[in-house]
């Protein structure tokens, strides 16, 4: 992590507040023997929750290694997953092989919701008009959306998103906001269609969710020790897993989105937060990552960009334009982070209690 990230500080020794970041998520989900009894009673509090029902679990799949992982993951520890996709146009057809490989040799229910496609394109480009950083959020908000809802209507106290902070790292929040209001304005300033069918997630549907429903987030691979490329090779061998040849690159639009259009309009390399947390957690040492992306700009597939100019109806001229307007962030647009500030003192106090999940804490609040 480096000065191109515009909220890091350094101490007096030269630590960066991600590294402290870091330290304090691994005191709170820790590798030892603590951790495992702890884990252990997550896994009995989620098989007695789901104990009359189909499915203890629901697990986000993308098809790629993260959510395939937990897949694995879920029905090794004996629980009762349902898979659950969010289809929004634009998946690989290794992604789609990955799904399919993965819920068959792990005998898991698959349900898959496929967002209408004219109204999610408008969406998607409206946040590139919208000129921030944060034009991923649209497939990432639905993804909380559709789980929750799909958890509340097959009453399931427990769901999965597969991220682990060793692994991906936290991502600054100056380069990455999201939100349901955040949604709704930059559609209501760019966009040409109404959300009908797009799963948002607002600040009611989280609490609706959170405390009336009871509805728990489990974050699986933070409590075990996931090392990517053992894990890769595992999944190849025992569901017929493919990589796809680059971090979250089983989608279309998030391989065009990190490899081309955040560096070339943001300067931003993703690859650093990866690479750190990888580094912190030695899968990789300092020098490989310094040398990884001093040598080379993110490789990116010209091909992938005409592809993504033409699926989303965008001429040579328009897309030049959203490329060359002047950058903006989250905070020119309504969002609920001034809310989110005001209520940091309750924020924290759920943080501690688990209300609330740490990471996010971390991230919105630092």
């Amino acid at each position: 992590m480096d000065t191109t990230v515009p909220e890091i500080r350094f101490d007096e020794k030269g630590v960066c507040n991600f590294c402290k970041m870091h330290d304090e998520m691994e005191k709170e989900f820790p590798l030892n023997d603590n951790g495992k009894k702890k884990f252990e009673k997550i896994v009995r509090q989620i098989k007695k929750a789901g104990k009359k029902r189909p499915y203890d679990i629901i697990v986000g799949v993308s098809g790629g290694r993260d959510s395939t992982y937990a897949l694995y993951l879920a029905v090794r520890l004996g629980l009762r997953p349902l898979a659950v996709h969010f289809d929004n146009g634009w998946n690989s057809e290794i992604a789609v092989t990955n799904i399919k490989n993965a819920t068959n040799e792990l005998n898991v229910d698959l349900y898959t919701y496929v967002v209408d496609w004219e109204e999610f394109k408008d969406l998607q480009v409206s946040f590139l008009k919208a000129s921030t950083s944060d034009s991923e959020i649209p497939t990432d908000v639905a993804i909380h959306g559709i789980l929750h809802k799909i958890a509340a209507k097959e009453k399931i106290k427990y769901l999965v998103f597969a991220h682990s902070f060793r692994t991906e790292g936290v991502a600054p929040l100056g380069w990455t906001y999201m939100d349901g209001k955040y949604i709704e304005s930059v559609q209501k300033a760019f966009g040409k269609k109404k959300l009908k069918t797009y799963p948002n997630m607002k600040l009611w549907d989280f609490f609706y969710y959170r405390f009336i429903r009871g509805i728990k987030v489990v974050p699986l691979l933070t409590y075990v020790d996931y090392n990517q490329k053992e894990v890769g090779k595992m999944l190849e061998k025992e569901v017929g897993w493919t990589y796809y040849g680059g971090h979250h690159h089983e989608s279309y639009y998030t391989h065009f989105f990190q490899s081309f259009y955040l560096p070339k309009k943001f300067n931003i390399d993703k690859r650093k937060i990866e690479y750190s947390a990888l580094i912190r957690t030695k899968q990789m040492n300092r020098g490989q990552a310094l040398a990884e992306i001093s040598k080379t700009e993110y490789p990116y597939d010209e091909e992938l960009v005409k592809y993504t100019k033409r699926k989303l109806g965008l001429s040579n001229d328009e897309f030049e334009e959203i490329l060359s307007a002047p950058n903006k962030t989250f905070h020119d647009y309504p969002t609920y982070y001034p809310l989110i500030v005001k209520l940091s003192w309750f924020i924290r106090l759920g943080a501690k209690m688990h209300l609330v999940p740490k990471h996010l804490y971390f991230k919105f609040l630092g």
